[in-house]
C-alpha cells in the first residue's frame, strides 16, 4: 500500500474529512487530495502532523507493506519459472537453433543440387539474434558459391560446354 492509500485510509479510520484534516494542519483541502491521491508527497513536518493527528507512527505510514511484497515477488519468480518451461518445450533457444542451422549448412555442400535450394531457406530461417547468426548466413553463401561451381562442373562435363582440349600450337 502506498503512502496516499494509508493517508486516507488512516483519515477515514478516524471519521475525518479532508476538510478537517486541511483545518487542522493550515493547509488547503485540495494539498490533502493530492496527498492521497499520489500526486505529491507531504513534508517531513506534515507528515509528523498528520502522524499524531491520526494516531498512527511515521513508520507504520511510510513503510511498505511487506506480505504484499512477499506475493508479487513469489508470482514473479512462478512467472519466470513458466517462461523457462515454454521456452525449453518450444526450443526458442537461439543458440540451439544457430547451431542447428550451422550444422545443415554444412550439410548441403555434401550433395551438390540440394545446397541450392536449401541454403535460401537456412538463410531465411536463421534469426539475428542467434548467437551463430553471421556463421550460418557465411556458411550458406559459401555452400551456393560452392554448389554453383560444381553444378556447372557438372553441366559441362555433361554437354561438353567450355573447351576441353587444348592444343599447343608452336
Amino acid at each position: 500500500m502506498e503512502l496516499g492509500e494509508k493517508l486516507k485510509q488512516s483519515r477515514t479510520n478516524k471519521g475525518f474529512s479532508q476538510t478537517n484534516v486541511a483545518d487542522h494542519l493550515n493547509i488547503s483541502r485540495q494539498s490533502i487530495s493530492k496527498w492521497e491521491n499520489g500526486n505529491s508527497y507531504p513534508d517531513l513536518d506534515n507528515l509528523v502532523r498528520l502522524s499524531n493527528y491520526y494516531e498512527v507512527s511515521i513508520d507504520e505510514l511510510l513503510k511498505e507493506n511487506q506480505d504484499l511484497k512477499n506475493k508479487i515477488e513469489a508470482n514473479e519468480l512462478e512467472i519466470e519459472n513458466k517462461y523457462q518451461k515454454l521456452k525449453f518445450i518450444h526450443g526458442t533457444n537461439e543458440k540451439d537453433e544457430g547451431l542447428m542451422l550451422l550444422i545443415l549448412s554444412f550439410l548441403s555442400f555434401l550433395i551438390t543440387p540440394l545446397g541450392l535450394i536449401t541454403s535460401p531457406i537456412l538463410m531465411i530461417r536463421n534469426k539475428k539474434t542467434n548467437t551463430l547468426a553471421k556463421f550460418v548466413y557465411l556458411a550458406c553463401i559459401c555452400c551456393i558459391a560452392y554448389n554453383l561451381f560444381m553444378g556447372y562442373g557438372l553441366l559441362s562435363d555433361i554437354f561438353g560446354w567450355g573447351i576441353t582440349n587444348v592444343e599447343y600450337l608452336g
